[in-house]
């Protein structure tokens, strides 16, 4: 299976690139915005495209033709303004969803965020976030793809313990980026998560197992 990553350069991204190649089960197509930024993904023998998501639906379809899965793990980051948020976290995912569907591409796995589901788990503080995050899942969901929706806590640098929990409506917590990318790279070979969301936190079932559980 060929895995279009976008938002390759970001912390999970990269991690979920590095784990696919590592792993040889699957190749990974890498997704990012600047030139720079292709070398490192080069070096692991992935392959590259060159988009910048606030461009066109169809500079995306043509990066994802030919690939069986997409991963979408872009955000506008911490340090930015609502305005890119809205045009990333959100208006970049729904583009990416259609992209998906006009190449032909029918898995995709979105990273989402703890609680967006739920109006009443919003932070009063970032409500542009979760809105984003929360309306583009609805998007995808009523997209027709198979998907699946990843909605992890509070994200941390932390090494991975490869033991996480997952569900519904769980309680807000934490979990390393590297446990979030290999419960994405595990969702890649399990179809009991097809047209399913859940939240991701820390725990102590192994990811595959915890994935079933849901």
């Amino acid at each position: 299976m060929k895995v279009l990553v976008v938002g390759a350069n970001g912390q999970i991204g990269k991690q979920v690139v590095e784990k696919i190649q590592k792993e040889g089960k699957h190749t990974a197509k890498a997704v990012v915005r600047k030139e720079e930024q292709l070398s490192y993904f080069h070096d692991l023998g992935a392959e590259t495209a060159l988009v910048d998501l606030e461009g066109s639906i169809n500079d995306i379809a043509e990066a994802a033709k030919g690939t069986d899965a997409v991963v979408f793990a872009a955000g506008s980051g911490g340090h930015t303004g609502a305005d890119k948020t809205i045009l990333i976290d959100l208006d970049g995912a729904i583009k990416t969803v259609e992209a998906a569907k006009q190449a032909g591409v029918d898995r995709f796995i979105m990273v989402s965020a703890i609680g967006v589901h739920r109006r009443e788990n919003w932070s009063s503080k970032i409500q542009h976030y979760s809105a984003a995050k929360h309306y583009a899942d609805v998007w995808l969901e009523n997209s027709g793809l198979d998907y699946t929706i990843v909605r992890p806590g509070g994200l941390t640098n932390e090494e991975g313990t490869g033991q996480v929990v997952a569900g519904t409506d769980l309680d807000r917590g934490y979990i390393p980026r590297e446990d979030v990318a290999n419960t994405i790279v595990a969702v890649l070979d399990e179809d009991s998560v097809l047209k399913k969301s859940f939240d991701l936190v820390s725990g102590d079932l192994p990811v595959k197992e915890a994935l079933k559980s849901i």
